[in-house]
């Protein structure tokens, strides 16, 4: 379980997060055993292995906002099926727009899991997965998906793209409560010496409430945190930005859409509020920074992401220049497009170890389970060790790393350290989602 207090392991922009719903019934977890294997795909020799991605193509927050987990999925799958498959048998990818909806979401699962009998779903990305229980009650594993709600830490069978500790047993986490670490903090506390930290938010609940977790995690770690709270219709982010300014903030958070941040740096640039580190998250980690920030040239080089994945600009790295090469034709490249990428190989991989019996639901959920067992997934280097281990009691503290890169305009997203040694010991602090 590697969900921070940031967006960057919630895998939305600041409060979308906690504006997504809860997904589906929450079930005991009886309701999950000693089943029979029903409606699990079997396929003869040479039949495609069909798998299915749900996207929230079309949603109230915007049309590209969801789709970077799905566009790299479908690259790796591509250059999968042009080497000829798994052993021999081709990847029939089946997609749907769930449309930002629970209902839409619902639907989707319905048509992939029910009538197209896809043998996994791979790389999701759901602004509301109000079906996970129907994923999980079809014993369907869901590999890879983006967290954005709690689902993937409430039922069985799912696996997010960052592992869970927590005993998914039909409710979220322990008790209804998910624990997040405090090593993004920690990280641009002993590494880039910050110590005073800004949290910027919209007076709306979930805005509010989102800030508050980060406003939790920086105090742990010992930071002077100073709150500003803008008006969701009409924000003044001039007036924050001078504020920014006279309090001598190294860092600056927020709980903002990506139109609000671009704002919020327009007017640091405005007036002259410098800071250490202008930091978002893994959804804004994307080659559109000049684009979308081009009216603040100095904030846009002061932007930092942190995230648990692998830099997609590490070309030095074999397993990331296979992914850029291969996604060569895309318009922009993005952290989203390279998760979705990863969850793609970790399907592979578990579909190849079923080949020589049968490719099945269960057989490939086995293999994701096995996770469990010290076996911890890193798709060729490009993620940070994903586990899943059903602790009946969450951990008080864990040493957990983080990918850390910074935004240059000579350079791209330059990476800071390698995430494997941005790594500390920090306490887990609950929070409801």
């Amino acid at each position: 379980m590697r969900r921070r207090f940031r967006a960057a392991e919630c895998a939305v922009a600041g409060f979308l997060l906690l504006l997504s719903t809860a997904c589906g019934s929450r079930l005991p977890e009886s309701d999950f055993e000693n089943r029979p294997d029903e409606g699990t795909p079997t396929r003869a020799d040479g039949e495609p292995v069909r798998v299915g991605i749900i996207t929230s193509a079309t949603s109230p927050v915007g049309g590209d906002a969801f789709t970077g987990p799905r566009d790299g999925a479908k690259a790796y799958f591509e250059r999968l099926n042009a080497r000829g498959g798994i052993e021999g048998r081709q990847v029939e990818v089946r997609t749907c727009d769930d449309g930002g909806s629970g209902v839409g979401n619902n639907e989707c699962v319905h048509k992939l899991v029910d009538e197209d009998k896809v043998v996994a779903l791979v790389a999701g990305s759901s602004l509301d997965y109000a079906g996970a229980s129907r994923v999980s009650r079809a014993r369907v594993p869901d590999i890879g998906g983006q967290p954005i709600g709690p689902a993937y830490d409430t039922y069985p069978h799912l696996y997010s793209i960052y592992g869970s500790l927590a005993p998914r047993n039909g409710k979220p986490g322990w008790d209804g409560k998910l624990y997040g670490g405090t090593e993004v903090y920690r990280y641009f506390k002993r590494e880039q010496g910050a110590r005073t930290a800004a949290v910027v938010s919209y007076n709306q609940p979930a805005s509010a409430a989102y800030a508050r977790l980060v406003t939790q995690g920086l105090e742990a770690e010992g930071y002077k945190v100073v709150t500003e709270q803008v008006d969701f219709s009409l924000p003044n982010f001039r007036a924050v930005a001078a504020d920014l300014k006279e309090q001598g903030a190294d860092l600056v958070f927020d709980a903002i859409d990506s139109y609000g941040n671009a704002q919020l740096c327009k007017a640091m640039d405005d007036v002259g509020a410098e800071v250490l580190a202008k930091v978002t998250n893994v959804q804004n980690w994307t080659s559109k920074v000049r684009e979308d920030y081009k009216d603040s040239p100095r904030c846009r080089n002061a932007l930092w992401a942190t995230g648990s994945s692998r830099n997609y600009e590490d070309t030095d790295h074999e397993a990331v220049r296979e992914f850029r090469d291969a996604t060569e034709d895309l318009k922009t490249h993005s952290q989203w497009q390279l998760e979705g990428w990863a969850a793609a190989m970790w399907f592979t991989d578990a579909a190849e170890s079923c080949a020589q019996t049968d490719i099945t639901r269960a057989c490939v959920d086995r293999f994701l389970a096995e996770g469990a067992e010290g076996k911890p997934y890193t798709a060729d280097g490009l993620l940070l060790p994903v586990t899943y281990e059903n602790l009946s009691e969450p951990p008080k503290t864990r040493r957990t790393c983080v990918s850390v890169a910074r935004w240059e305009d000579a350079e791209g997203w330059v990476s800071q350290g390698d995430m494997n040694s941005n790594c500390f010991e920090v306490p887990q602090l609950s929070y409801e989602p």
